[in-house]
């Protein structure tokens, strides 16, 4: 008889494998508590972090940057001053406000190194604004850097300082200089009593406390003063002021933001910061201007002084001389000779600035401090750009070299404009400089021809002339000079900074940016859920082990007769020494199974039915699964026989304590004959034929005709026919 096994083949291919999302979801179910355990945990760190981290704000401010004209600089002024910048106005002042320089006026207007705390729930809290006590120190003397110092009310007149010193030498900090020094104290508890406003002279602290007004002293309470490094305090400000233009269509209109713990401070930082600016702002603008004032209050000093002189000489001439007239013709003559020696001291004027601007040029490397040239009467445009522009780039450089290192590309970029302009201004001074001598040359020939009409002159009258237009000219010059500087002085009070605060920095109870408390708990809800389900996920995807019969179902179509159990029997005879237990009822459960499997399968012709017992590799209970479901049908009443098949390493004629020396390889190399092989088991209904000595080739003696011709002539005596073979793997 042929084995018909198409069916069962095709029953062994292996089914589409996807994920089993529900499967997963039960894993999920199952496993709860592990759901609850995270999210607890998660929910427990983000209220720690929420209630133990300060909050955070921020707060911001508007300015503006424009070039403001002077409203008294108008086309009749005299004095051309420069305004305004040649470069980028809102990238200086974006500069400027990032400048250490800016920051260290800002910090030391508002003392932020010093600090006033108090005990918190969790911390030291600042007591900014809102301590009960000040601490006005004496900032030429060093302060303690970096350690609490406490004070402790005893009553509204006295407090008790203490500190904890774990050296002999501490660190401290000078505020005027900004040096650091080392002082010397004693290792332990410092601890003295003082009165409130009574002057502390320590090495290291020197100042005064003093109780606020209306302030009660609470007695015990303990307050804390820190001082902190300067240069870091002033690093971590200039690092957090933020600014930008608030939009590309408003490009001159500055957002200035900054980002702390305490709003108040923010709002005393950035309103500091837009005021020291303007004023910074407002004195450079100013600077060409005090420059020029400066320079006509010299030569004013020095006309006054010529003037005095002239008029003592004078007066003096008039008392000796008894002179004080001439003729209305010599008069006009005199007239005349003293506008040519004014143009003369005007000419002779703008030569001396144009020598030393020439000097100043080739000798200094500072140009702010140039005098407008104006302010002599030089109106030459070239003359007045040039200089105009060489101030502004000066100013530009000043600024940003406190900002960026020396030699950088910027400031190289700087430096080459300026070494461009300065050189076009020497070539003009060159020129305007032979102008001048020109019309000097002019100026003097034409007094000499006056001057050659008074020869005839009595000496005591030609005395007089020259003495009354010295006097004459340095009237008009003092004069002169008395109207420039008025003027100069009128313009640079009317002066305005190019800053204007839109909008200035305003607590106006906006709650904080961080810790995002509500951010906090969802991602805690969020790692707390995928945590658990990406490890849930990871151990689905590693686990190789089958827990139900559904898992083997989604692997392979090939029919599930039953499921059995783990048992702890001694021997593998389970179903006859315990035929009530659940494992025995397992492998009745089974033959149901295969009476339905096999009813569509036999014909009437077919008596015996074969059933195959093998597995993938050794020890996975094969034997145990032959014996006991052939001892089922056995105890069902129908005729079975079992065949042990595993030549390699047979196990039945051990749990049926049988002869072993002989069996069906005995049969299959005809050494006996079947009923020579045939063994009766202590069980009804079941036989045996055991494997018998183990042979050199197992698996040709398997696959003989006779092992099938043995096979079919079993199924006519038997009613089943089970077959303990070898693993297949």
């Amino acid at each position: 008889m042929e084995f018909e096994l198409k069916d069962e083949a095709e029953g062994l291919e292996s089914t589409g494998i996807g994920f089993d999302f529900k499967g997963f979801l039960f894993r999920c179910l199952r496993f709860w508590w592990l759901f609850v355990v995270t999210i607890g945990i998660g929910y427990a760190v983000a209220h720690y972090i929420n209630v133990r981290k300060e909050n955070i704000y921020r707060l911001e401010s508007l300015i503006t940057v424009e070039n403001d004209q002077n409203p008294f600089f108008t086309s009749n002024t005299s004095i051309s001053f420069n305004w305004g910048g040649v470069s980028d106005k809102v990238g200086n002042i974006i500069t400027e406000i990032k400048t250490r320089r800016h920051n260290e006026l800002v910090i030391d207007s508002l003392q932020f190194y010093k600090q006033y705390l108090t005990e918190g729930r969790y911390r030291l809290e600042e007591l900014y604004k809102s301590s009960p006590f000040t601490a006005t120190i004496d900032k030429n003397r060093p302060q303690l850097l970096g350690r609490n110092i406490g004070i402790r009310f005893i009553d509204e007149s006295s407090y008790t300082l203490f500190v904890n010193f774990e050296t002999s030498a501490v660190t401290c900090q000078n505020y005027q200089t900004k040096e650091k020094t080392v002082a010397s104290v004693t290792p332990g508890e410092f601890s003295e009593t003082y009165w409130f406003g009574e002057a502390v002279t320590l090495p290291f602290f020197t100042g005064v406390i003093e109780l606020k007004p209306y302030t009660k002293a609470q007695k015990d309470a303990v307050y804390y003063i820190r001082f902190l490094n300067f240069d870091s305090v002033v690093n971590q400000y200039k690092n957090a002021i933020n600014i930008a233009p608030v939009s590309r269509e408003a490009a001159s209109v500055l957002r200035l933001s900054l980002v702390d713990k305490n709003k108040t401070k923010i709002v005393d930082f950035i309103n500091a910061t837009t005021d020291i600016l303007r004023k910074t702002e407002l004195q450079r603008k100013n600077l060409y201007a005090t420059n020029t004032i400066e320079f006509i209050d010299n030569n004013l000093s020095l006309v006054s002084t010529d003037l005095q002189n002239v008029t003592d000489q004078m007066n003096s001439f008039r008392k000796e001389n008894r002179v004080f007239n001439v003729e209305d013709k010599i008069a006009n003559i005199s007239d005349q000779i003293k506008d040519y020696e004014q143009q003369q001291l005007a000419e002779q004027l703008k030569l001396d600035y144009l020598y030393n601007l020439e000097t100043y040029l080739r000798t200094k490397t500072d140009y702010t401090q140039i005098a407008a040239p104006s302010s002599v009467g030089i109106e030459e445009g070239n003359i007045l750009a040039s200089v105009s522009k060489i101030t502004s780039l000066a100013i530009e450089r000043q600024n940003l070299q406190n900002s960026i290192r020396e030699g950088s590309i910027l400031l190289q970029e700087i430096d080459s404009k300026i070494n461009a302009e300065k050189n076009v201004l020497l070539e003009t001074i060159k020129i305007t400089q032979n102008i001048i001598r020109s019309q000097l040359t002019s100026i003097n020939r034409k007094k000499g021809q006056l001057e050659s009409q008074l020869i005839d002159l009595p000496e005591d009258q030609q005395e007089f002339l020259k003495i009354q237009r010295k006097l004459e000219i340095n009237r008009e010059s003092y004069a002169i000079y008395q109207a420039k500087k008025s003027e100069a002085e009128i313009v640079k009070a009317a002066n305005v900074s190019d800053i204007t605060v839109i909008d200035e920095a305003k607590d106006i109870g906006n709650g904080p940016i961080g810790p995002n408390k509500s951010l906090n708990y969802t991602m805690a809800l969020l790692i707390g859920t995928t945590g658990p389900l990406v490890l849930l996920l990871v151990l689905t995807l590693l686990d190789t082990t089958i827990h139900s019969i559904q898992d083997v179902e989604k692997l392979s179509s090939v029919p599930i007769l039953g499921l059995i159990g783990k048992s702890n029997h001694t021997n593998n005879l389970l179903v006859f020494e315990k035929p009530k237990s659940a494992v025995s009822e397992a492998f009745r459960a089974i033959r149901s199974s295969l009476q339905f499997f096999y009813k569509s399968k036999l014909t009437d012709d077919d008596k015996g039915r074969t059933l195959m017992i093998t597995s993938s590799v050794s020890g996975e209970g094969k034997t145990y699964c032959s014996i006991n479901i052939a001892s089922v049908y056995a105890m069902s009443g129908m005729k079975t026989i079992l065949l042990g098949l595993d030549l390699r390493k047979p196990k039945i004629f051990g749990d049926f304590n049988i002869d072993n020396t002989k069996g069906i390889v005995n049969y299959l190399i005809d050494e006996m004959e079947l009923d020579e092989v045939l063994t009766k088991s202590h069980i009804e209904n079941l036989d045996l034929i055991p494997s018998g000595p183990v042979p050199p080739n197992p698996s040709e003696l398997l696959m003989t005709d006779k092992l099938q011709n043995l096979i079919k002539n079993l199924r006519q005596t038997y009613d089943i026919i089970v077959l303990d073979t070898p693993p297949v793997g």
